[in-house]
């Protein structure tokens, strides 16, 4: 029988403490029912009286009618008081959330020099509060703060520390690597030590301070931990905390563990992408599973082997994640990378047309100009259905304008665009707070009117890199801009010796790509909508 890890979700909590990361109420609301969708046990979503955005979130949560059990966090109660009067756990229980965690020390040098008192009063405060919670009628998780640096210093206090809240009634003893120090050997014994001395169940919460997170935590579970607490992408204080993005498809699909059902961990990727879009804070392109590389391929006789069979460079099928497969395409790719890449868009291509080596010869002209399209998936895309014929230009740019003002310290950029659609003149201007945003604020006001769903499209990330810097001023410059909406993101190139030029072609690209999309989804958008946006001459 296949054993069940109970998945414990801090993002709203402990990731909330990352460097960067901002929710507002309304945002983590919206990560609460992702959350909920993706199928976690447990939603910890702060501590319900520590701020105004944490006392809204908890009002508010409970209209969304969680399936996970929502949890609050706070800490056992102050020294020398009592647990009853202790206005931290009372606002848990007027919460009313059917779950609490409480943080407690369990290293002896945390007592005496945070907490500064004895190490009795402390057992009796973890007591104490958990007999608290447990008479109101709560499930009760203990996360023992610090518990290996403890354990590795008096082993006999943390368990003593473990015991107290076992028998006031804990549901669940985590053990802690507050500090993220401790190695997943180190681990692996410790737990297995506690295990043997305790008989409630056992939880583990790591930080990443060594790049042990996860590991750590996989060793714990092998021990006997049933419990893994974690954020989405690993958000978290320092180095963050366990990134349950890789956790839970290691001990589901590597280790034989039950953590969600199939279904819901297919949704494991669209869930860490929505998020780092709440979150505002960019996904690693290289990050396990479930990043925008985690199963793509360049090197060609890598994208000839996957082609035969995709076991041979992928060690498991990127669907059971949510994520896909993808051919880069560079100067380093061979025929295989171009074929796949055509067929994966339904392209008739085979190593054999004279239109493939024609191709192929003309994405190495342009790398060698400069152009990366292994980062621009979406240019690419443009680039091969141009080149067999899928394109039929309706829109072109006649011609574009920037003026740039400098008034009472204050730069502000004007862009103005001409454009034709179905030989109707379109001329219209907008500002902006740089030369690249007014271009955008300009496209965007010429084409809305004619394409509405294009208003739901928003630059998410915007490169410059400058090649050549022999030349100076003078020198290429390479532009990236990332794009989203609420369903895809896709990424596009420009280059020249202009800036301006080269995030233009980008931003052309980018608008274009949207309405490929929109006709995919069957959006009512014409046919030869592909290429209404200009011609781009790459």
């Amino acid at each position: 029988m296949t054993t069940s890890i109970s998945i414990f979700d801090t993002t709203l909590r402990d990731g909330t403490q990352g460097e960067g990361i901002s929710l507002s109420a309304d945002d983590k609301l919206k990560i609460a029912k992702k959350l909920d969708a993706l199928g976690v046990h447990y939603i910890e979503g702060g501590n319900p009286g520590s701020n105004s955005k944490d006392i809204e979130f908890f009002q508010r949560v409970k209209s969304l009618n969680l399936q996970a059990k929502l949890t609050a966090f706070g800490s056992t109660r102050r020294k020398f008081s009592i647990a009853e009067q202790d206005a931290s756990l009372v606002r848990i229980v007027e919460s009313g959330v059917p779950a609490a965690t409480l943080v407690g020390k369990s290293w002896d040098f945390h007592v005496h020099t945070a907490l500064q008192t004895t190490l009795e009063e402390n057992l009796a405060m973890i007591y104490d509060s958990f007999a608290f919670l447990k008479q109101k009628g709560l499930e009760a998780m203990y996360d023992a703060e610090h518990f290996f640096d403890g354990y590795k210093n008096n082993p006999e206090y943390a368990l003593a520390a473990l015991r107290k809240a076992q028998d006031a009634g804990a549901d669940w003893l985590v053990l802690c690597d507050t500090n993220g120090g401790t190695l997943p050997g180190e681990i692996y014994e410790i737990v297995s030590r506690v295990r043997q001395e305790l008989s409630a169940p056992i939880g583990i919460h790591t930080h990443n301070d060594c790049e042990l997170a996860v590991a750590n935590t996989l060793s714990a579970v092998q021990a006997g931990a049933r419990q893994v607490q974690g954020t989405i992408n690993g958000y978290g204080e320092r180095c963050g905390n366990a990134n349950l993005c890789s956790i839970i498809p290691n001990l589901q699909l590597k280790m034989n563990y039950s953590c969600l059902p199939d279904e819901k961990l297919r949704t494991l990727t669209g869930t860490a992408r929505y998020i780092s879009e709440i979150a505002n804070v960019s996904m690693p392109v290289g990050q396990a599973y479930v990043g925008n590389a985690a199963f793509a391929h360049k090197g060609g006789i890598h994208v000839s082997a996957i082609m035969k069979d995709s076991k041979t460079y992928e060690h498991i099928a990127p669907e059971l994640v949510g994520n896909k497969q993808r051919i880069l395409v560079s100067e380093l790719a061979g025929q295989s990378n171009i074929i796949s890449k055509a067929q994966e868009l339904g392209l008739d291509v085979n190593a054999n047309n004279d239109k493939t080596k024609e191709i192929m010869d003309r994405i190495k002209d342009l790398e060698h100009q400069g152009y990366q399209f292994e980062g621009a998936d979406a240019s690419l895309e443009l680039l091969l259905r141009e080149a067999f014929g899928e394109t039929n230009e309706s829109i072109k740019v006649e011609s574009f304008k920037m003026l740039m003002e400098s008034s009472k310290g204050n730069m502000m950029s004007e862009a103005i665009v001409k454009l034709s659609v179905d030989g109707q003149p379109v001329y219209t201007a907008a500002e902006g707070n740089g030369p690249v945003n007014a271009l955008d604020n300009a496209l965007r006001k010429a084409l809305i009117p004619f394409y509405p769903k294009l208003e739901e499209i928003h630059l998410s990330d915007y490169k410059v890199r400058v090649f050549d810097e022999k030349d100076a001023t003078a020198a290429k410059v390479r532009v990236l801009i990332e794009s989203t909406n609420s369903d895809n993101t896709w990424s596009t190139v420009g280059v020249s010796s202009n800036v301006i030029e080269a995030s233009w072609e980008a931003l052309i690209d980018s608008l274009r790509y949207a309405l490929l999309g929109m006709r995919k989804s069957n959006n009512n958008v014409p046919s030869d909508s592909l290429d209404r946006i200009g011609l781009v001459n790459h």
